[in-house]
């Protein structure tokens, strides 16, 4: 591991000085923070990272090293990882690597040694602010450089993360030493893919899972992550993904029952593309939207989009079901919300966040469309939301 003088300085000017580890002596990106005591190897895996320097707030990261299960798309997808401790020396059956070495060899930049509830303080009072992490390289001369690079804003981060072709989700259950099961903790099944998509190294085959009756799902790959595809093949389900660029009747063409939009990075409303695709599958097929995809489908309805002051990111954020009234804990990674105020054609708020009173989800009155912002999927979080897929399939049988 090692030890040069490194900084992470934000665009306000501030610095918190640490040390380097993983791979490289510069990274930047939007500096978030995320709230959850576990899933690390997931938080970097997630897509919805792209772009951002990934802060976590508890303080002992890499305890249980990296294994071949936990990954949430082919290869870390953050640009750099602030921690206040870094364990070099993880305890876990399944572990395979170090973090320090799961992040060397992936070329992407940490540090270390950061007083993040420091860091998580000025960006909860500030906002979330652009950052660099640097190595050897003083404070002014990485504010410098920082100002000259692209905002996060501006960049359309789905576009470099979706897969380039289509491809079947050839998921399966058996993992290492037994893994897990179908009813039997669903964030930790591995899963690989086929055709376009490569396969996560390490995963081995498993029992196929769909019926031949079972329906056909395609997810718009926003920035999928692969507990979505996992557990659609728990259902029961044919799963194709498809790349962010498809057409509606690109989708319709391999005649699916129902389409998914999965999360994803970056700001909504440079998504026009996909809010367009959303408007020619309304009234056609069964929708369901999860995080960006609930951005794009309310859009698609006429609602705007606004930037969260510092976002959604933890394992344990409430949210209340409007029509029931109770309320879940739900695992959460977004930094973009859409205006309740502004919907129109029949969509209507279907849940609410207890802390700030944001929508959480949204259902059409009269259409088979569905959404939420937060993640029935977890992966890192609680797997209290998956019975959302269910509805979501139950819509869908309903159509067929």
């Amino acid at each position: 591991m090692r030890s040069k003088r490194t900084v992470l300085v934000l665009e306000d000017g501030s610095f918190y000085e640490g040390h380097a580890f993983g791979a490289g002596d510069f990274a930047y990106g939007e500096v978030v923070f995320n709230t959850s005591m576990t899933g690390y190897q997931e938080m970097l895996t997630d897509p919805s990272y792209a772009g951002q320097i990934l802060v976590l707030t508890y303080p002992l990261i890499g305890n249980y090293g990296v294994n071949l299960h936990n990954f949430e798309s082919r290869a870390i997808q953050a640009r750099g990882l602030v921690v206040r401790e870094m364990c070099s020396t993880p305890s876990h059956r399944q572990s395979r690597q170090t973090l320090d070495e799961f992040l060397a060899v992936s070329g992407v930049l940490g540090i270390h040694g950061v007083d993040t509830r420091a860091l998580t303080r000025r960006l909860r009072y500030r906002g979330v602010m652009m950052g660099a992490i640097g190595v050897n390289q003083t404070p002014q001369e990485l504010l410098a450089r920082l100002q000259d690079l692209p905002r996060y804003d501006d960049v359309d981060f789905v576009k470099e993360v979706s897969t380039k072709a289509p491809y079947r989700w050839e998921g399966h259950l058996s993992g290492e030493d037994g893994g897990a099961t179908c009813g039997d903790g669903l964030e930790g099944s591995p899963g690989s893919v086929s055709t376009a998509e490569p396969k996560t190294s390490g995963f081995k085959k498993g029992p196929e899972t769909q019926s031949a009756d079972g329906p056909h799902i395609v997810v718009v790959d926003c920035g999928v992550k692969y507990n979505i595809l996992r557990i659609l093949r728990c259902l029961g389900c044919r799963v194709t993904v498809v790349p962010c660029t498809y057409s509606d009747q690109q989708i319709l063409s391999p005649r699916p029952d129902g389409v998914l939009f999965s999360p994803g990075p970056g700001d909504p409303a440079l998504l026009g593309y996909l809010v367009e695709t959303v408007r020619g599958l309304a009234g056609v097929k069964p929708l369901m939207g999860i995080c960006l995809g609930e951005q794009v489908i309310g859009q698609a309805f006429g609602g705007r989009t606004f930037k969260l002051k510092f976002g959604h990111r933890g394992g344990n954020h409430p949210v209340r079901d409007v029509r029931t009234g109770r309320v879940h804990i739900a695992a959460q990674n977004h930094g973009y919300a859409v205006d309740a105020d502004t919907l129109k054609g029949g969509l209507e708020v279907s849940h609410v966040n207890l802390n700030d009173g944001t929508v959480e989800g949204l259902r059409h009155r009269e259409l088979p469309i569905m959404s939420i912002q937060y993640h029935s999927e977890a992966s890192p979080g609680p797997l209290d939301n998956v019975y959302l897929f269910s509805e979501f399939l139950a819509m869908v049988k309903e159509t067929r």
